[in-house]
Formats: structure tokens, C-alpha cells, sequence
């Protein structure tokens, strides 16, 4: 596998991770958390599967492939959702999980 496209692919996860965490936690302090319990899940799970990712393209495993389609559907569907609530924090979390599923399929 190309070492620029593993590296594209961690920055890409991290980056996804970090902004989930931060969507997680902001949703927390909405208003209507009842509205935004699909989304808090959404971006715990897809945090921790762009965390598994990052891991393994760090180290070159050669379960990287296998598992980039599978977090690359977890992230679409994480910035669907997120896309649907009009919140800077979703937004930008949304935005990080289409660049996240983008790097995923890249090296998928």
C-alpha cells in the first residue's frame, strides 16, 4: 500500500475522531438531547472506528483494506446524520467524517 495514502488516511481519521468527540459532547448540551441521541451514538461509534483505522494504517496492518470499506460506510453514515441538524459542531463533524470516508476508500 502507498505510504502517502496511509498517512493521507490516519490525519483523515484523527482529525474524524476528534471532531465525533466534539459533536458527541456539544450535542450533549443542546437543548433537546432527545433529538440528537441517534447522532451522540453516530459519533461515538464512528470515533471509535476512525480511532481502529488510524491504529492500523499507523502500523501498516494488513487488515487496513478490510476494515477502511467498513469505516468508511460508519463515517457516511455518521455525516448523514450529522448533516441533518443545523449546528456548527454537526456540521463540522460531518464534514470531517466525508473526508474521513473518502481516505478510507482511497486505500480500501
Amino acid at each position: 500500500m502507498h505510504t502517502s495514502g496511509l498517512s493521507a488516511l490516519v490525519r483523515a481519521a484523527n482529525d474524524c475522531s476528534a471532531a465525533c468527540e466534539f459533536c458527541a459532547a456539544s450535542c450533549l448540551s443542546e437543548p433537546d438531547i432527545e433529538m440528537m441521541k441517534l447522532c451522540i451514538r453516530l459519533d461515538l461509534d464512528c470515533s471509535e472506528a476512525c480511532h481502529l483505522i488510524a491504529k492500523l494504517a499507523e502500523r501498516d496492518s494488513a487488515f487496513v483494506a478490510d476494515f477502511a470499506s467498513q469505516v468508511a460506510s460508519v463515517c457516511d453514515e455518521c455525516a448523514q446524520e450529522c448533516a441533518k441538524h443545523d449546528k456548527a459542531h454537526c456540521r463540522q463533524c460531518a464534514a470531517a467524517c466525508q473526508r474521513c470516508a473518502e481516505a478510507c476508500r482511497s486505500v480500501a
